[in-house]
């Protein structure tokens, strides 16, 4: 390091260099998206908890996904939303390490709630005379608490390794928010330390998983076409084609931006990608929970007309 370098406070954020006509509409559809993922995932979890007969192990992780959601959602969009309007695109140099933190926490918390919910329907399919048993409250609480506790550890363990390099300028992210890799072109040293590690962290907390959930659900496909019942292979059906719904926009958009080969225009690929992290897959979820879920639809349909009947 020399002495005439400036340490930096802040960070700009440079966002999308579109024309203000243009980021006017994306502000509108954007904000659009932003309230029906709260609204969405907030529905999901009301749901849950005003319906008894929601109160299985699948809608105790579905509720936890459903705060992971609407937490990644409002780490990033909310200020992405200010950055659109504003001209002066600063963030300090704390709530960027901070939101750095949570995006991966989330991130990584919401990848391995996926697994324990493949694990909860491969139980709950292939061994369902054991389920009770094996998916007890206590087990269920355990798993989920080591999804958030895992999550988070791994994330400090980024941040940790992030905060050791220095950042001397120039302080422009070429991102919508604080995204590690775009952070990590700012740092005036040697990042390949935490360029291995980040591989590395996603070869564990992608591949591995994704491997066993592809695992789980050819064991579940197999029990599935050995289910005689017509009604019961259709419910079986329709509740694991949700999750495999959602288990596939997750790690495709994931592996596509931590794994692949980067295109001719990584940073404007990574904003993409971000977006539907962000944005598209926290909207999605729920959607997709509640349109090929017979037993969220059968929740949905009760509290309303319980609302009619008032």
């Amino acid at each position: 390091m020399t002495q005439n370098q400036t340490w930096i406070t802040e960070f700009i954020l440079l966002g999308f260099p579109l024309s203000l006509s243009t980021q006017m509409l994306l502000l509108g559809l954007f904000s659009l998206f932003y309230t029906f993922t709260l609204l969405g995932n907030g529905a999901i979890l009301g749901l849950i908890c005003l319906d008894p007969r929601l109160h299985t192990p699948m809608y105790f992780f579905l509720s936890h996904l459903a705060v992971v959601d609407i937490s990644y959602a409002s780490n990033n969009v909310p200020k992405m939303l200010a950055n659109l309007v504003n001209r002066k695109k600063t963030i300090s140099f704390v709530p960027c390490i901070m939101q750095t933190f949570l995006y991966m926490a989330f991130a990584h918390t919401e990848c391995l709630l996926l697994v324990a919910m493949s694990y909860d329907r491969y139980v709950a399919i292939c061994h369902p005379l054991h389920y009770a048993v094996i998916m007890s409250w206590r087990a269920c609480t355990i798993l989920a608490a080591a999804c958030w506790v895992c999550g988070s550890l791994l994330a400090l363990l980024h941040v940790v390794l992030l905060l050791r390099l220095p950042f001397c300028g120039p302080h422009k992210i070429n991102h919508f928010f604080c995204e590690i890799l775009s952070v990590l072109k700012l740092a005036c040293a040697d990042t390949r330390l935490n360029q291995v590690v980040i591989f590395a962290a996603s070869v564990f907390i992608l591949v591995g998983p994704l491997c066993w959930v592809l695992a789980s659900y050819t064991r579940i496909l197999l029990a599935i076409l050995r289910i005689q019942s017509g009604e019961g292979r259709r419910k079986a059906f329709s509740t694991c084609s949700s999750h495999l719904c959602v288990v596939g926009l997750f790690f495709g958009s994931a592996i596509a931006m931590y794994m692949a080969p980067q295109s001719r225009h990584p940073e404007e690929q990574q904003k993409v990608l971000s977006l539907f992290y962000s944005l598209f897959n926290p909207m999605l979820n729920p959607l997709i929970y509640s349109l090929r879920n017979t037993e969220v639809k059968g929740a949905l349909r009760k509290v309303l007309w319980k609302q009619r009947s008032r």
